[in-house]
């Protein structure tokens, strides 16, 4: 039986990590690329911003699992400060990583979906690219791009069996959440924030991987161009 081979970037913890670990379970060769080391098999590190350092690890996964046709950008960076504080330096490197690291790990692992016939690009973008987020502004502009060039990627190449979707992750469980919470920058505590979200519950990076591997699965394979929110309902509009 043939395995399908996929890639999760920022695959060391939160999100991301949740996605490798629920397609490792469903049976995929999963490799991750991240900054950090994870404690998994096929864990590369590699920056989603440096094509080199992509293509070097791209080439060490394929030398093992074979060609990757599934692909999921869940690598992201955040940041918090008012508009007009932000810098060119600051707004360049969350772009960078949020919208170009998309660009780089898609455009590198196209071609072997396109030998196969056959694949799947999720990407991770963000709930508040419908809503708007005080003091995000650029980590906002880049997940909303990553919307419209994931409806654009599905538009070019699903005539040639891939799917390209996307999820934004609501209110989630994650080290970035925390941190976020720390710093005060939430409006209150998590818990009290829950008492904002209609299914009564903080979301966990479970819940994200679940969404990504139907997305992932044949039974989606009619699926592309696609929005799917993934926020106990505290967003709805897209």
């Amino acid at each position: 039986m043939y395995v399908k081979t996929a890639l999760v970037t920022g695959g060391a913890s939160g999100i991301g990590r949740a996605i490798a670990d629920r397609l490792r379970a469903d049976g995929k060769h999963v490799a991750t690329i991240d900054l950090t080391e994870s404690d998994t098999d096929f864990s590369y590190l590699a920056d989603v911003t440096d094509r080199e350092q992509i293509d070097t690890a791209l080439a060490a996964i394929r030398a093992v699992l074979g060609p990757v046709t599934i692909l999921v950008n869940a690598a992201g960076l955040s940041g918090f400060r008012r508009f007009t504080n932000i810098t060119l330096e600051e707004w360049s490197k969350v772009v960078d990583v949020n919208l170009n690291g998309v660009f780089h790990c898609t455009q590198a692992v196209l071609p072997d979906m396109l030998d196969a016939g056959w694949g799947r690009i999720v990407n991770i973008s963000s709930s508040s690219t419908h809503s708007g987020s005080p003091y995000q502004s650029h980590y906002i502009a880049a997940k909303s791009a990553v919307n419209g060039l994931t409806k654009t990627l599905a538009l070019e190449y699903g005539s040639h069996g891939i799917t390209a979707n996307v999820v934004p992750p609501g209110f989630i469980d994650t080290p970035m959440l925390r941190d976020a919470e720390a710093k005060g920058l939430l409006g209150g505590s998590i818990e009290e924030n829950i008492a904002k979200v209609p299914v009564g519950r903080v979301g966990q990076p479970q819940d994200i991987a679940a969404a990504c591997a139907f997305l992932i699965s044949e039974e989606a394979g009619y699926i592309t161009g696609q929005i799917l929110g993934v926020n106990g309902g505290r967003c709805t509009s897209q």
